[in-house]
């Protein structure tokens, strides 16, 4: 079996890479998933793996490779090594490489009354892990982000989806792009906005439903607004009039599951 003792391998530079810029990622469409539930998870959605890292120090190569499959590549790294490329405080011993999917609108394959989320242009990778997280513990058909403005496979997603980034489907598109594929599936879009808006628990999402949450800062475009099914907000009894986007996106998704009868 193939180890690599240093730092200064320059196969290790180049997962550093990997790790830290969302041009590699992009170039080799590869990306580095750390954790052992993390990568079961990606193997039970159907992710590729290309090579296996495991650290000797926290785990054996038995356990290691428990439920990899035999055509990945297995390495053994010095604890040196592990902790360079290491993202998470907590130590498991292991890394994967995997290859990304496509994120295209046209991969999702939608049930007959789809539940999707839609997110327009999240910036905080920790808000797209828990908006990740309630689309899996919700079970919903999708989750799609308008304009994107980091990649899906960043380290801080990955970590902050606790693995629900592989077990969602997630497409990315424009703005355009996104409502044309909403209108063309005939999915209703509920717009979580302050303007003209109906209180969320008043309205029926048997049918098709899309719901649709911006920034915490600026809120959804007016682009969204127009193309609005209905706009809906979550009545609030306090002294402000925002909440954590994805607070404000799990009423709205276990609202819709209750009426479904999860």
């Amino acid at each position: 079996m193939k180890k690599i003792d240093s730092p200064q391998n320059a196969y290790i530079k180049s997962l550093i890479q990997l790790q830290e810029k969302s041009k590699n990622r992009r170039q080799t469409g590869t990306f580095i998933i750390e954790g052992q539930r993390e990568i079961h998870l990606a193997l039970k959605g159907n992710y590729s793996l290309e090579t296996l890292l495991f650290c000797s120090d926290y785990l054996s190569e038995e356990k290691a490779k428990l439920g990899i499959p035999r055509q990945v590549e297995v390495i053994a790294i010095s604890k040196e090594v592990y902790q360079k490329l290491a993202y998470r405080d907590t130590t498991e011993g292991l890394l994967a490489i995997a290859h990304s999917k496509s994120l295209q609108l046209s991969d999702l394959k939608l049930t007959e009354q789809p539940l999707i989320l839609v997110a327009e242009a999240p910036e905080k990778p920790g808000n797209i892990g828990a908006l990740l997280r309630t689309a899996d513990a919700a079970n919903i058909d999708a989750v799609i982000i308008a304009n994107p403005k980091s990649d899906i496979y960043n380290p801080n997603i990955i970590r902050s989806s606790v693995g629900a980034v592989f077990t969602t489907p997630i497409a990315t598109g424009s703005t355009a792009e996104v409502l044309a594929f909403l209108q063309q599936h005939r999915i209703a879009i509920y717009c979580a906005t302050l303007q003209d808006s109906t209180a969320y628990h008043t309205l029926n999402y048997l049918p098709a439903t899309a719901f649709v949450v911006g920034t915490e800062a600026t809120g959804l475009t007016e682009e969204w607004r127009a193309a609005s099914t209905q706009n809906i907000i979550i009545p609030m009894s306090g002294e402000i009039d925002s909440m954590n986007v994805s607070v404000a996106a799990s009423i709205l998704v276990f609202e819709a599951k209750r009426q479904r009868g999860f």
